[in-house]
């Protein structure tokens, strides 16, 4: 009988929900997946859901640099020369179409035009017009996948940002990195599946507030939230033993927490004790991989140099890049690097040439580095932001500066490496950048595309979750965009 049994007296309402929820997806996950996966797939690693892939992949790291607030198409990827002879003109209503705008310039009386000031050219033998801010990143033109007509339903930061990263406008679901761990597994047991960084930018007038909850686990378990690396000092807090507390010390204390921990999880069945636990294991072989890991000094001064004087300054971009590079090398899985101030409301011009400054270099470095490590192929590089910016001006408008408003109908993003097609330019937006008119892709056809290349079916990757089989690109229509595949 159940009263006969403490430990079932002892389960709350939450954790007899918590634990059958974990041993009914499985369950549910093994049914639908499994047979499919062991026929046709590439085999996962420790601790992965996915005894297999559902077909080969492609890759099998990822580094994802988001540049937080939203970068300008228009100034960087998007040329759009005609607009010179708009110049202080108002954006025409057949071209607005009535498309709410934000509080910013909702109020606005008129809405002028503010062509580019930049320089752009043709780069590569893809042809990519790229502007002369970006004069490193041209030189790989026809190693990128660019991706002209993004869009997105949010028109602010954060429902935006949390949707391009999870899948969804509301906090509180997995990130794109903890599906991957959750997923896909760990291919070093001495370091995270996944790893979020934040670098700091040259210029901080008007940086984005971001939080971990962009990189939390959601209602996955929680050992496959991001390991959040700082910026200076220890590279993770605490991971360092005390004063006095010696190694054997330190792994007779975690013993004696595991076992009491084991006691708990027998009595309550709550299956985040065993998150706690494999999270104090983890740190615990993170004391010896780490501090190594973050030792920039170890590479050669060809290889700093390549990443410019930058590279030598604790959370830098440039830093972070060449850091993300170390972890994919030695096995993390998903890097998320996040880089600010790319919210250009007033100023641009004045404040554009940092941002580019900031990543243009090391961005270049990463790819070619990843390149001669034979590390490009099984690694995808993503960049770009959560939605784009109007042509027109917020607030004043002159021939050499400007500010613009997010805009979330279009906006540029691009890929290389990790199967990726290199030299691909897809999509196409109007000459006002304002609408697609050509091969739209949408926030759930993008990570249907990035699942696709890690060798996921979308549909089929599931977690069961109040019910329902959770995904990552919810339930609308989604599907891998196939020309940016190679």
């Amino acid at each position: 009988m159940i009263f006969e049994n403490p430990a079932l007296l002892a389960q709350t309402r939450r954790h007899f929900f918590g634990s059958s929820a974990l041993s009914l997806g499985g369950a549910a996950l093994g049914s639908l997946l499994g047979g499919t996966a062991r026929a046709a797939g590439s085999p996962t690693a420790h601790g992965a859901a996915l005894r297999e892939t559902h077909f080969p992949a492609k890759c099998k790291n990822v580094i994802y640099l988001h540049m937080v607030g939203g970068p300008a198409q228009m100034d960087l990827y998007d040329y759009k020369p005609k607009m010179v002879d708009f110049y202080d003109k108002d954006l025409p209503d057949s071209i607005r179409r009535g498309q709410r705008l934000t509080t910013m310039t909702s109020g606005q009386a008129r809405f002028p035009i503010a062509p580019s000031v930049y320089k752009f050219a043709r780069q590569g033998r893809c042809g990519m017009w790229m502007s002369e801010l970006l004069p490193y990143t041209a030189r790989m033109a026809d190693d990128m996948v660019f991706i002209r007509s993004m869009h997105t339903e949010a028109i602010n930061h954060e429902p935006a940002i949390t949707y391009i990263q999870t899948g969804n406008q509301v906090t509180g679901r997995p990130c794109l990195g903890a599906w991957m761990s959750y997923g896909l597994g760990s291919l070093n047991q001495n370091l995270p599946t996944f790893v979020v960084m934040v670098a700091k930018p040259t210029n901080q007038d008007q940086v984005q507030a971001i939080s971990a909850r962009l990189w939390q686990s959601g209602y996955l378990p929680g050992e496959h939230a991001a390991v959040s690396f700082r910026a200076a000092g220890d590279p993770i807090l605490y991971i360092n033993n005390p004063p006095g507390v010696d190694p054997a010390v330190r792994r007779r204390t975690l013993d004696g927490i595991g076992q009491l921990n084991q006691l708990e999880h027998q009595r309550t069945g709550d299956p985040e004790t065993l998150t706690r636990i494999a999270q104090y294991e983890m740190a615990f072989r993170m004391q010896t991989s780490v501090p190594e890991l973050a030792d920039l000094n170890r590479e050669s001064a060809r290889t700093l140099d390549m990443y410019g004087p930058d590279v030598h300054k604790p959370g830098s971009f440039a830093h972070t890049a060449l850091t993300a590079r170390r972890l994919v090398e030695k096995g993390v899985r998903f890097v998320q690097v996040y880089h600010n101030n790319w919210d250009h409301h007033g100023n641009l011009t004045g404040r554009m040439q940092f941002q580019c400054k900031d990543v243009d270099q090391p961005c270049w470095a990463l790819i070619q580095d990843l390149k001669a490590r034979g590390l490009l192929d099984s690694t995808l590089v993503i960049w770009g932001g959560e939605f784009g910016r109007t042509i027109y001006s917020q607030g004043g408008l002159s021939k050499t500066n400007y500010g613009r408003d997010h805009h979330p109908r279009c906006f540029t993003m691009w890929m290389a490496g990790g199967g990726s097609k290199g030299g691909t330019i897809y999509g196409e937006t109007d000459d006002f950048s304002y609408n697609i008119v050509k091969d739209p892709c949408s926030i759930p056809d993008f990570q249907a595309t990035i699942l696709h290349l890690m060798g996921i079916d979308h549909e089929r990757f599931t977690y069961r979750f109040q019910g329902l089989d959770q995904r990552l690109t919810g339930v609308e229509p989604a599907k891998p965009i196939r020309e940016l595949i190679a």
